[in-house]
């Protein structure tokens, strides 16, 4: 019997499958499931703050709408305040007390001290940890890259001196030199990363002429890009790293394993195969380890990471130059 056993952030897994945020975690028959299924942990659908202040202003506006014609009986009741996180903090925590297995909230907030006053409300639904999702949109030429890491570098010290459990952040690979941001995350004493957030782009309908929005699942091919960080940050930071985008397969976890993931997450493969589809990787896992003879996961994590690894151009740009030295030989092969 294989053990897939892990610690990530410091909470102990039965194996380092976790399910993604996504809205199936809104749904307790769908934890149910993916709990069945044999998720090491789940991580709940995030509270979005743009759709709080949203909801917020919607329900002012229908308040405000009857102000002059039914200015006597307003004045009659006591004034509605918008419930806030309220409703989605009750989930979470119905989701916590459903599950046995660990379960991750997930944060998308806009001010810091928004950021911070939504933690320590996420923190008492009794979850065991917290993924804070840092991406700025580009919208404003005057500010400098180096002013929002700064933002971001102090919103997480602030974050993580008001909660006692643990703390992740996902991340969006757009910044110039990822390595450095996570390094000062890093020294924070932040317990984990998430590489990487998968965002929802703007497209253009060409005939109605106007933005759309289109959801694109994520596929093998997206692996690469978390690939490639988590086997140049293995070794190197002290948090965990919790590989994302692309897992579609037993296969492709075993990848990021080897290249020091200590857990990985799965969100497209579950919509596109179904739940049933986290039973077939753990399965694959557990052929692969049994037909390499390995017994545990330490005894192959970050085994092909580049700290364990004598040539000095993996991972590097070098490999780019490799390929095109060979382009010839690879078009010729596929078109075989």
């Amino acid at each position: 019997m294989n053990d897939l056993k892990t610690s990530y952030m410091g909470i102990e897994l039965k194996n380092p499958l976790i399910a993604g945020a996504s809205s199936l975690s809104l749904n307790i028959e769908s934890l149910k499931a993916i709990e069945a299924a044999g998720a090491g942990a789940v991580v709940f659908k995030s509270l979005f703050e743009e759709q709080i202040q949203l909801e917020a202003l919607e329900l002012e506006n229908e308040l405000e709408e009857y102000n002059e014609r039914h200015a006597e009986m307003v004045k009659l009741f006591p004034t509605l305040k918008h419930a806030g996180p309220a409703d989605h903090l009750a989930k979470l925590r119905k989701a916590k007390d459903t599950l046995s297995i660990p379960v991750i909230a997930s944060l998308n907030a806009m001010y810091p001290d928004t950021w911070v006053e939504y933690a320590k409300e996420i923190e008492q639904t009794g979850v065991d940890g917290i993924e804070l999702n840092f991406y700025t949109t580009p919208k404003n030429f005057e500010v400098e890259g180096k002013t929002i890491i700064q933002s971001q570098v102090d919103t997480l010290k602030s974050v993580l001196e008001k909660v006692t459990i643990p703390v992740s952040v996902k991340l969006s690979p757009f910044y110039t030199n990822p390595l450095d941001v996570i390094r000062r995350f890093d020294e924070t004493g932040i317990q984990g990363f998430v590489l990487f957030n998968r965002f929802f782009e703007p497209d253009i309908d060409i005939e109605k002429e106007e933005l759309v929005q289109t959801i694109t699942l994520s596929n093998e091919d997206d692996l690469r890009l978390p690939l490639r960080f988590t086997g140049l940050l293995y070794g190197n930071i002290v948090a965990d790293i919790c590989s994302s985008t692309g897992i579609m397969t037993g296969a492709d976890a075993v990848k990021m394993l080897l290249a020091g993931a200590t857990t990985f997450q799965v969100t497209s493969t579950i919509y596109a195969n179904g739940i049933e589809q986290i039973t077939k990787i753990l399965g694959e896992i557990e052929a692969w380890m049994h037909r390499k003879g390995y017994k545990s996961l330490h005894d192959f994590r970050g085994k092909l990471a580049k700290k364990n690894l004598h040539d000095p151009f993996a991972y590097l740009r070098a490999q780019y130059v490799d390929i095109l030295l060979r382009s010839n030989d690879i078009i010729k092969d596929s078109a075989i």
